[in-house]
């Protein structure tokens, strides 16, 4: 039970089809700092209802294609294509963009028209919803459309083209107003459930601030916006510098280097981000983050890294041991470790529920803690008597761990 079939008591969820709402970016704009969070925990949140066993979980990147930068990305194209006929798609590439909804706007307007929810207010057309003093703007004075326009019309398509039944929204935290508003105008439609529990559903996971260490917007020292690629190649550069430093690597590839180095350094970013509640800000610092002690990523890969070492060790075919033998658990450090391995279920539920990916850090860290510092420095393994059972929880610790890697986004290591 602590080894096999992992996710076979996960909650199912009473839906098929949900979708993860994330990143986002401007497509005629570079993706900096300010879209590492959405993209983060959009991801991690669609793992974990993918290993709920939702039947059909769409991770969807409503990007930004239209508006001032999207005109100048236009005009840069006909000038580098004057023949359009002659361009492939691959050329230019063509996503589910603001755009794509462009259609749907005013059948959607014409239907809650229909239903007496515009109204006109000092020239604009207007939603008014509950709890709320200013109205959602569905039509601006001179007659164009904004994001509530389009995030009208996209959250029907999805709703009634698309069929979902949980819509996931992943924004920071500033966006909260606007997402509530949107649902309220969709309850007073009669398109959502009065009871915000009920399926179809929609929910908005918002989250805080990525902060310099002086408490303000993480940006370079010139005040620019941190592109992404620049934060993740500098993340992957000093888990590189650091392997290369310890003598234990002198046999590694060039490849087992890069590969390491970049599943240790991105890594690295995601658990600094996802260990703390998604509400809160957090301070974003390259030292703590790849500190190999502590409550980090670094921490918790050299601990599976170790852990397949000692299987390793033992000389022993694992899956064999697996077939005949069994797990005894006669040393306080062993039942502890066998019963911390047993609260993965119920943790994973809770995170899932809440959606709050900080929960599976925790467990995560507080499993490597247990088999470090209990079982492993109490507990032989390798020459003992009880090898057998051992080396099973060794194993049960490693599955468990690539489990939460997993849901997590991390990319696990067979030795560090």
């Amino acid at each position: 039970m602590l080894i096999d079939g992992i996710n076979s008591w996960a909650p199912r969820l009473p839906v098929k089809r949900a979708l993860i709402d994330f990143s986002s970016p401007n497509i005629a704009k570079e993706m900096h700092v300010g879209h590492l969070r959405s993209t983060i925990i959009g991801d991690t949140l669609a793992r974990m209802l993918e290993f709920s066993h939702v039947e059909c979980v769409i991770r969807r990147n409503h990007v930004g294609d239209w508006g001032t930068q999207f005109g100048m990305l236009i005009t840069y194209l006909f000038e580098k294509f004057p023949n359009p006929d002659n361009v492939s798609e691959a050329d230019i590439g063509d996503l589910q963009g603001e755009s794509f909804y462009n259609p749907y706007i005013p059948g959607v307007l014409e239907k809650l028209d229909n239903l007496g929810l515009i109204e006109e207010s000092d020239g604009a057309r207007v939603i008014y919803v509950e709890g709320v003093d200013i109205p959602l703007i569905a039509v601006k004075r001179d007659g164009g459309y904004n994001y509530f326009t389009t995030d009208l019309a996209s959250l029907w398509y999805r709703l009634n083209e698309e069929k979902l039944e949980w819509i996931v929204y992943v924004t920071d935290i500033g966006q909260q107003q606007h997402f509530d508003m949107l649902f309220k105008a969709y309850r007073r439609a009669g398109w959502l459930p009065k009871d915000e529990n009920a399926y179809p559903k929609c929910t908005h996971i918002g989250f805080g601030l990525v902060l310099g260490e002086d408490g303000k917007r993480f940006r370079t020292r010139s005040s620019e916006v941190v592109r992404l690629v620049d934060l993740l190649d500098e993340a992957k550069r000093r888990c590189k510098i650091a392997i290369l430093e310890r003598d234990t690597t002198k046999d590694w590839s060039e490849e087992e280097i890069e590969k390491t180095s970049e599943a240790v350094g991105y890594g690295a970013v995601k658990y600094a981000d996802l260990k703390i509640n998604r509400l809160t800000n957090y301070t974003f610092n390259f030292d703590q983050m790849l500190n190999d002690k502590g409550n980090t990523a670094v921490y918790l890969l050299y601990a599976h890294a170790r852990i397949c070492s000692i299987i390793r060790k033992s000389g022993k075919d694992i899956e064999e041991v697996k077939r005949n033998g069994k797990i005894v658990l006669d040393h306080e450090d062993e039942r502890a470790l066998g019963l911390h391995l047993l609260q993965f279920p119920e943790v994973f539920e809770e995170a899932c529920t809440n959606l709050l990916p900080n929960f599976l850090c925790e467990y995560l860290y507080n499993l490597a803690e247990i088999f470090t510092k209990k079982f492993y420095a109490n507990c032989q393994v390798v020459g003992s008597p009880e090898e057998t059972s051992r080396l099973l929880l060794c194993e049960a610790t490693v599955t468990v761990m690539r489990h939460c890697f997993y849901l997590l986004g991390i990319e696990h290591v067979y030795r560090l």
